[in-house]
C-alpha cells in the first residue's frame, strides 16, 4: 500500500494542476477554460463555446473549478490502513474504479463502440451492488432485503439503457419510466447510507458525504425533467450540475477509504465539525447561486435557434404556463429568413413586457415606436395578432376569437365552416346524372388565383402542363388554358370561392345551354387514366369535398365542357367531361 506522504503528494499535485489549468484556461480562451473546467477533450467544448461566454457563465466556471479542486482533495485521501477479507479487498478495487470512471475513464469508454459504456457500467455497478450486501452489516434482514430490492431495480434501468444502445427491446424512454429509473437510484444511495451508518465502520464525514450525494440527485431530477426549458445557449446550469456531480465520486471514495476501519471512527472535534457543515453547505449553496443571474442580465429560455421554436402550437393545446414561452420563441423567431421581432439581448422578462405593451396599442404608429424602443430590427413590420395571442388572449381574443382554439376546435369548425359551405352549391342538373359526379365550394386565394385545373395528378409532365395552362388562360375571353393533360378555367367575378360541379358521361351531352352566360368545349388528355379537380385537403385552396375521376374510359383523349353563370348565390360552374378526340374549341356560348 502506498505511503500516506506518497498520497499527500498525489493530493497536492493533481489539485494544483486542476487550479492552474484553470488559471490557464482564463487566458488563453473560452475553449480551453471549459476543457480545464470540465475535464473534456477540446472536441466537447464546441458546442459550448462556439457564441463565446458572457460574464455570469465565466465566472460560474471559476467557481465550479474551485469547487471541483475541493472535492478532487477529498477524494485523493490515502486509505485507512487494516487487514481486509476478499470480498471487501474486491469492493475497494471497484469502488476505486467507479472513482477513476467517473474522473477519466469515461472519456477512453466513450470513444468505443456504442454499448460497451452501458455494459461496462452495468458489469461495474451489479459487482459493486452484490458486494455491497455481502460486505455491509446491515443488521436487519428487512433491511438488507430492501437494499438488493433497490439495487435490483438499479440494474434493471442501466440493464434497460444497454438493451436500447443495442437496438433491441427495452421498457421504452419515456418520461414515466426514465423518472421511474432516476427515483430507484435516489432510493439504492439512500439504502446504503443507512446500512453504512448500521454497520458503524464509517465516519459521519463519509454519511454525510453520501446524505450529500442524495440531495444532488433531489437537485438533478427536476433539472433533468426541465432541461428543455433550460436556455441552449448559457451552459452555466452544465457547468454547475458537472461540479456537484462528484459528491457522489466523493462518498465512494471514502466508503471505499474506510472499508478496514472496525470500530466506529471518533467525531471530529466541534471546530472541525463546523468547518465541514461549513463546506457542505458551500458545495450545495455555491451552485445554486452562481445560476442567478442579475435582473438586468438576459435571461434566454428560448432564443432563434433553439429546438423547441421549430413548431408553432396552437393557443388552446398550450397550458396557460406554456403561452409565455411560445410568444418568445415567435417573437425570436428567424423563420423564413426573416429577422427576429426582438433581439436575443433582450432578457426573457423584457420581450413579454414588450409583448404585452404592444397589445395596447392602437395603430401601427405606436406599435413602431414600441418595436423601436425595443431595438427590433424591423420596427416598420406590423405584430400580428395570432403572435399576440400567447401573451394577451383576453385583448386579442376579443377581436379575434378562432385564435383561441385548440388545433381540434380550429379543425372541427374549419370542417364545419366547408360543410356550410358545400351545402349552399346545388347541382345545377339534378335529373341528368353522370357517371361519375360532385358538387362542392371550390376556394380560391382572394385576389391570387386565375382559376382551378382540371388535369391528370399522375401525369409525370402535369406541372409544366399546369403552368403552360396558366399561362394561355387570358389569351381569349373564354379564359379557359389548354396544355395537353391539363385545362385552367377561370372565374368572371372577382370572387374567393365559386360553387363547382363535375359530371363524366360516356357520351356527349345535349348542350343545354339556356341560363348559362358562357359554354365553351376544350380538348383534354388522360396519359395514366385519370383527371380530376384539386381537393382542399389540409390547405386553403381547392375543392371543399373529394372530386371523383372524370377519366372513365381510361387512358385516351377527352372533352372538356365549361358552363358558367353568376347569379344570386355567387359565381357557378358545371364542368361536363366525356370521351372525344377532337382538338377543335368550341364556344357554344359567349
Amino acid at each position: 500500500m502506498l505511503s500516506d506522504s506518497f498520497w499527500r503528494i498525489i493530493r497536492i499535485v493533481l489539485v494544483g494542476l486542476a487550479l492552474a489549468a484553470a488559471g490557464a484556461g482564463l487566458m488563453l480562451g473560452d475553449t480551453w477554460l471549459w476543457v480545464a473546467v470540465d475535464w473534456s477533450p477540446p472536441a466537447y467544448a464546441e458546442f459550448y463555446t462556439r457564441a463565446g461566454f458572457d460574464t455570469p457563465t465565466t465566472v460560474a466556471l471559476l467557481v465550479a473549478a474551485l469547487v471541483k479542486a475541493a472535492l478532487l482533495w477529498l477524494i485523493l485521501r490515502a486509505p485507512a490502513p487494516g487487514p481486509l477479507d476478499r470480498r471487501a479487498k474486491a469492493l475497494r478495487r471497484l469502488l476505486y474504479l467507479a472513482v477513476a470512471y467517473t474522473l477519466v475513464l469515461w472519456y477512453t469508454i466513450e470513444l468505443l463502440p456504442d454499448g460497451v459504456n452501458a455494459a461496462f457500467q452495468l458489469a461495474l455497478w451489479t459487482a459493486i451492488d452484490v458486494l455491497f450486501l455481502l460486505v455491509i452489516r446491515w443488521r436487519s434482514r428487512m433491511l438488507r432485503a430492501a437494499a438488493g430490492a433497490m439495487f435490483a431495480v438499479e440494474l434493471a434501468g442501466m440493464a434497460n439503457e444497454l438493451l436500447d444502445e443495442l437496438d433491441l427491446p427495452d421498457l421504452g424512454s419515456g418520461d414515466i419510466v426514465e423518472l421511474g429509473l432516476m427515483l430507484s437510484g435516489l432510493a439504492a444511495t439512500i439504502i446504503t447510507v443507512v446500512g453504512q451508518r448500521r454497520d458503524g465502520r464509517w465516519s459521519r464525514g463519509t454519511q454525510a458525504a453520501g446524505w450529500l450525494s442524495v440531495g444532488v440527485y433531489a437537485l438533478v431530477i427536476p433539472l433533468y425533467l426541465l432541461i428543455g426549458r433550460i436556455s441552449s445557449g448559457n451552459p452555466a446550469m452544465t457547468v454547475m450540475l458537472d461540479a456537484v456531480g462528484l459528491v457522489s465520486a466523493v462518498w465512494i471514495a471514502a466508503t471505499a477509504r474506510e472499508l478496514p476501519t472496525e470500530e466506529h471512527l471518533a467525531d471530529p472535534p466541534p471546530a472541525r465539525r463546523r468547518v465541514i457543515r461549513v463546506a457542505v453547505a458551500a458545495v450545495t449553496v455555491l451552485p445554486i447561486i452562481a445560476l442567478i443571474h442579475p435582473e438586468q442580465t438576459a435571461h434566454l429560455t428560448y432564443t432563434s435557434w433553439s429546438m423547441g421554436c421549430y413548431d408553432r402550437p396552437s393557443f388552446g393545446d398550450l397550458k396557460p404556463e406554456e403561452r409565455d414561452a411560445a410568444f418568445l420563441c415567435r417573437a425570436r423567431s428567424r423563420e423564413g429568413g426573416v429577422p427576429p421581432m426582438f433581439p436575443d439581448s433582450l432578457s426573457d422578462q423584457a420581450v413579454l413586457a414588450y409583448g404585452r405593451a404592444l397589445c395596447r396599442t392602437e395603430d401601427r404608429d405606436e406599435q413602431k415606436a414600441i418595436l423601436t424602443q425595443a431595438g427590433s430590427a424591423r420596427p416598420a413590420w406590423r405584430v400580428d395578432p395570432w403572435d399576440l395571442v400567447y401573451v394577451c388572449p383576453e385583448t386579442v381574443g376579443a377581436t379575434h376569437p378562432e385564435l383561441l382554439r385548440s388545433t381540434t376546435e380550429t379543425e372541427a369548425a374549419n370542417a364545419a365552416y366547408i360543410a356550410e359551405k358545400n351545402a349552399k352549391c346545388r347541382d345545377p342538373w339534378p335529373r341528368t346524372k353522370g357517371v361519375a359526379q360532385a358538387t362542392a365550394k371550390y376556394f380560391l386565394f382572394v385576389d391570387g388565383d386565375p382559376g382551378y385545373l382540371v388535369h391528370d395528378p399522375e401525369d409525370e409532365a402535369t406541372d409544366e402542363a399546369a403552368e403552360q395552362a396558366m399561362d394561355k388562360v387570358f389569351d381569349d375571353n373564354t379564359q379557359i388554358g389548354v396544355a395537353g393533360s391539363a385545362v385552367l378555367i377561370g372565374h368572371v367575378e372577382d370572387v374567393s370561392d365559386l360553387c363547382l360541379t363535375v359530371k363524366a358521361f360516356r357520351t356527349a351531352p345535349p348542350p343545354r345551354t339556356a341560363g348559362w352566360e358562357q359554354v365553351n368545349e376544350v380538348p383534354i388528355v388522360s396519359r395514366s387514366g385519370r383527371l380530376t379537380v384539386p381537393e382542399m385537403g389540409g390547405g386553403e385552396v381547392g375543392a371543399g369535398a373529394p372530386m371523383p375521376n372524370l377519366a372513365i374510359a381510361g387512358k385516351g383523349r377527352y372533352r372538356l365542357r365549361v358552363y358558367v353563370r353568376v347569379g344570386d348565390a355567387g359565381e357557378e360552374h358545371l364542368v361536363v367531361v366525356f370521351p372525344g378526340a377532337s382538338r377543335k374549341r368550341l364556344k357554344l356560348k359567349s
